[in-house]
Parts: C-alpha cells; sequence; structure tokens
C-alpha cells in the first residue's frame, strides 16, 4: 500500500511539474504573441531608436561665376567630427586626438563640460580622407558629417564683392549675403542603420533628395577685376595712402564690370575677417567729391536753355563772397566759358552758374543724376549719401556745386559720370549680367550729355588738370577732384581725398570709372597727379581687353608715321 501511495505521489508531482512547464510555456508564448503581434510596433519603434536614425544631406551652395562663367565662389566638400559627450569612451579619446592632431587635454575637457549634451563639435571643414580616417577608428559616440566649404579662386581681389558665408554656409557679407536665398539649397533627408558603436553602415531608404541653389553669374569681369586691383595696390602703395577704391561701369547698361578697394582681405582665410577691412568701401564710405561734381552743375545750368556752352562767366578778380563766405580759384581766370570753367576747374565761374539758377531746379537736378538715392544695386550696406535739398543756404548751393556740403559712394559718382556717358540715361547699377536690355530714365537730352563730354575731353590735355589721364589712341573725358577732408573744426590742411572720374573712349562711351585714392600721404594729392595715372592704366587695359575700337585716328597716326600732329 505504502509503494502504491509512494507511486501516486510521484505522478501528482510530474503532472505537477508538468502543469508548472506547461503554465510557463503558455505564458512565454502569450508574451512572445503579445510581443510579436500585439505590440510589435512598439518594439521596433524601441529598435528603430536605437539603431536607425534620420540625417540630413546637406545641399550643395550655389556657385558664384564671373560674366563669361569663370568661377569666383565655389563649395567643396569636405568632413566635420563630433560626438556624444554621454556616449563616448573617454579612455578611446587618445587615438582621436593623435588622428585629428589635436591637444587631447582641451577635448577631454571640452567633454567633461559638455556631459549634460548630447552634441559636440570635435573639428569641423576637414579634408575627406581624413574623415575616412576618423570613420575607420569606430569609436563609440564619435560621429563623422558631410559639409560644404565656400572656397575664393580670387581671393582678396573679389572679396569685397562677393562677400563671404560663415561656417554654416549662410551667406554673411557682401554678394553671398544679398543673394543669400538665391545661392542656398534645401537639404535633404535619409535614414540610415548604426551600429553598436555608432557608426553608419547602410542607408536604408532616402526620404527627400538635396536640392542644390541655384548658380549666379555676375557682371564682374575677373579679368579687369584682376587688373583693376593691381593697379590700384599699386598706387595706394606707392603714395602712402590710408584706402583706395576703383568702380568700373559699362555705361550701356549700368552694370558693374570692376569694384577693387584698398586695403583688401583675403575670404578663404577666416583670421582676416575683420569690420574694418572687410567693408565694400566703394559702396559703404562716403565722401565729398569735390571738383569732379562740377558738370552736373554745368548740367544743370544747360538744361533750363538759358545757359549755352559760350556763354561767358566773369570770374575775375579769383574769388567770390557769397554771404560773407569766400570762394576762392588757384588764380585769376578772368573771364570763361562754361567749358572753361570745368577746364580750369574754376569754383567761382561755377558757383556764380550754379546761384543763377533756383534752388529747386540745381537740386533736383543733382538727385537725377543719382546724388543722395541709392544705386538700385541691392548691395548690403549701399549708403544713399547725403544731399540736402529743403532749407539749403546760398552760400550751401555755391559749394555744393563745385563739391563740398554733398557727400557720395565711388559707385554713385561712377554711375553718375556712367548717365552723362549713356547720352542722359540713368540705368540702375547692377552687380548681376543682365540678359537683357536695361530699362533706364532720360535724365538730360543726349544734346547736353555731348556737350558735357566735350567739355571733359579738353581736361585731359595739356591745357587741362588731367594731362596724366591721357590714353594712347583714344580719346578720354573726365574730371579731376582734390578734396579737403573735413575733420572737427573744420577742414584739414594736409589730408586731401585725389579723385579722377571719366569716361571712353570719349567719342562713344563704353566704360566709366572712378578712381579715388584717400590721403595720399608722399607729398602728392592733387586728384591730376594721383588719380589720373591709375585711370589711365586701367582704362587703357580695359578698353584693350574688350575691344573697343580706337577713336583717335589722329594720334594713331601720329604715333606710328613719326610726324607731328
Amino acid at each position: 500500500m505504502r509503494r502504491a501511495l509512494r507511486q501516486t505521489d510521484f505522478q501528482m508531482r510530474r503532472v505537477l511539474v508538468l502543469i508548472v512547464f506547461a503554465g510557463g510555456f503558455l505564458l512565454l508564448l502569450g508574451r512572445a504573441l503579445e510581443m510579436q503581434v500585439l505590440e510589435k510596433h512598439f518594439f521596433k519603434r524601441q529598435g528603430d531608436a536605437r539603431h536607425l536614425r534620420t540625417v540630413e544631406i546637406p545641399a550643395h551652395r550655389g556657385d558664384i561665376y564671373d560674366r563669361h562663367g569663370e568661377p569666383l565662389a565655389i563649395s567643396t566638400p569636405v568632413d566635420t567630427v563630433w560626438l556624444n559627450p554621454q556616449d563616448v569612451e573617454p579612455d578611446k579619446l587618445a587615438v582621436l586626438c593623435k588622428t585629428l592632431s589635436m591637444d587631447c587635454g582641451v577635448l577631454k575637457n571640452r567633454v567633461r563640460g559638455a556631459t549634460a549634451k548630447e552634441f559636440l563639435y570635435v573639428r569641423r571643414h576637414i579634408e575627406p580622407e581624413l574623415g575616412n580616417s576618423v570613420k575607420q577608428l569606430k569609436l563609440k559616440g564619435v560621429y563623422v558629417n558631410r559639409e560644404y566649404k565656400r572656397y575664393y579662386p580670387a581671393g582678396e581681389v573679389s572679396a569685397h564683392v562677393l562677400g563671404f558665408t560663415d561656417i554654416d554656409d549662410q551667406g554673411q557679407e557682401g554678394i553671398e549675403l544679398a543673394y543669400d536665398k538665391w545661392l542656398t539649397g534645401t537639404p535633404g533627408k535619409k535614414r540610415i542603420l548604426r551600429d553598436r558603436f555608432g557608426t553608419a553602415v547602410e542607408d536604408i531608404e532616402g526620404i527627400a533628395s538635396p536640392e542644390p541653389g541655384k548658380n549666379l553669374y555676375l557682371s564682374i569681369d575677373k579679368s579687369l577685376q584682376y587688373m583693376a586691383y593691381r593697379h590700384l595696390k599699386a598706387a595706394v602703395k606707392k603714395h602712402h595712402a590710408i584706402s583706395g577704391s576703383v568702380v568700373m561701369l559699362d555705361v550701356t547698361t549700368g552694370e558693374v564690370l570692376a569694384m577693387v578697394n584698398q586695403p583688401s582681405f583675403n575670404p578663404n582665410d577666416r583670421t582676416q575677417l575683420r569690420p574694418g577691412v572687410s567693408r565694400n568701401r566703394a559702396v559703404t564710405d562716403v565722401f565729398e567729391p569735390g571738383s569732379t561734381m562740377k558738370p552736373f552743375t554745368i548740367a544743370a545750368a544747360l538744361a533750363t536753355g538759358r545757359w549755352h556752352p559760350s556763354d561767358n562767366v566773369k570770374v575775375a578778380p579769383g574769388y567770390y563772397r557769397v554771404q560773407g563766405n569766400l570762394i576762392k580759384d588757384s588764380r585769376n581766370y578772368g573771364k570763361l566759358d562754361l567749358g572753361g570753367i570745368i577746364l580750369k576747374s574754376s569754383n567761382v565761374g561755377v558757383s556764380k552758374v550754379a546761384l543763377s539758377l533756383t534752388p529747386e531746379h540745381q537740386l533736383d537736378m543733382y538727385s537725377k543724376f543719382g546724388f543722395g538715392v541709392l544705386t538700385g544695386s541691392g548691395f548690403p550696406g549701399e549708403q544713399s549719401g547725403d544731399l540736402r535739398t529743403h532749407n539749403v543756404s546760398e552760400f550751401e548751393r555755391a559749394t555744393m556745386s563745385f563739391g563740398y556740403s554733398i557727400s557720395v559712394t565711388a559707385l554713385q559718382l561712377a554711375r553718375a559720370y556712367a548717365i552723362i556717358g549713356s547720352g542722359g540715361i540713368n540705368y540702375p547699377a547692377s552687380f548681376v549680367r543682365l540678359n537683357q536690355e536695361s530699362q533706364g530714365t532720360r535724365v538730360i537730352s543726349t544734346k547736353i550729355s555731348q556737350q558735357l563730354i566735350e567739355m571733359m575731353k579738353h581736361v585731359v590735355s595739356a591745357q587741362g588738370t588731367a594731362e596724366r589721364a591721357e590714353i594712347r589712341n583714344y580719346k578720354v573725358a573726365g574730371k579731376t577732384g582734390t578734396v579737403r577732408k573735413f575733420i572737427s573744426g573744420g577742414y584739414a590742411e594736409d589730408r586731401h581725398i585725389a579723385l579722377f572720374a571719366g569716361l571712353a573712349p570719349a567719342s562713344r562711351p563704353r566704360v566709366a570709372m572712378v578712381v579715388m585714392i584717400n590721403e595720399p600721404r608722399d607729398g602728392k594729392y592733387f586728384g591730376g597727379l594721383v588719380a589720373a595715372p591709375v585711370f589711365a592704366k586701367i582704362m587703357s587695359e580695359t578698353l584693350r581687353i574688350l575691344n573697343v575700337a580706337p577713336d583717335d585716328l589722329k594720334l594713331v597716326n601720329s604715333k606710328h608715321s613719326g610726324y607731328q600732329a
């Protein structure tokens, strides 16, 4: 009987064990069913969260070209190394530092100070080859992303026009800023699989393709830009000047063919990006234009119909009082016609002409030539200068007539001379290449513009103030300016701006140019001695590069035949 009881007890225990195992199996089966069927989406999300990542695909920033398709700004692929301070293994950082040639102590301190964060840059914009070396280390929590870095082939030559981007490839100055939306692309997205070290091992799917930014073609001619930069830099160095600018416009369209400044900077070297050097002085800095303003006063007089080029003005005895203030010429010229006022640069003569006009007519003509208003270029930071149009005294009107009590930019002055060269049409200044004819506004008649050009042609001669602006085989029309700089308490006796503004070829102008040299300090400061020779060198090469036919055939014959003209 005892044996039967023991056998029964054994069978019960066996049944109980089987029930327990069966129950456990059913529980595991139920849990597996729950995980695989009922909660599969939850666990899939958890797994994806640990191994799948949606990452951004950087978009290529649009390139910038000159008017002939020569590259001025391009984006090149680079790599950026970053880490997650919460995942990285500090004892493995030494090999990373060695690969990147970094101070490991500095990096470890940065990591310790960012333990609450999930993102920390290690090194940005490194060569892709070095980025691949970091990837091969397979360090936990260390990642390598692809980015783009802006490169400027022309370096400092076009720096002020192009501006630059920041380290995130966003425009900060110049054309890069003005056309940032146009140049900036739309990043794409893709889903990738990472291993346990965080290294991307497989692209799972593309979500959105990156859309590159649009390319931009500027009006700038790279050859002219290089040449103008070279001559300006030499002139600023020669005359020990503080700074200088050259602006060159196509008079038929308003396009900026070249714009250079000194001192300049290299946008490829971020250590040189300082506000005082990186601003485009030709559009942001204003100055009093001096005698380069006189042709516009004469234009206002001619536009009344009461003045003619042959009309004479008594300028004796060489000075003139206006409201108790003395206006002087360099000498007593006795009597001058309107062309003679331009030729001899008579302050007395142009003041008398200006005061014969109504204030409204004089100041309105200045406004039509673009003084006191923006040029329409859209360049960031462009200044409109200063032109008072209300409550202007007679003395102020007189000084405005020869370029004081008014301020302009180099671009404004070049655009005003381009209006004369275009036959009286004002075209908005453009830094972008125009593919169709630009629409302009008439400022003066073609007849008046031709009369002004004829007057300014005599300035560029042995009898005028700008003999050194002469160009072999071409006729030049222009005007010098020598401006005393305004300082606290009045005008300085030893600080000047030397200017020359002109057109060539004078018979059918193609190019307008302004040369401004700020504070030459080698003993020479007159516009005819400092700025005019720079104009001649740049304009001579410009007309050759643009293949503009000579218009001074008499000079051509005399130079090559040996006969005196």
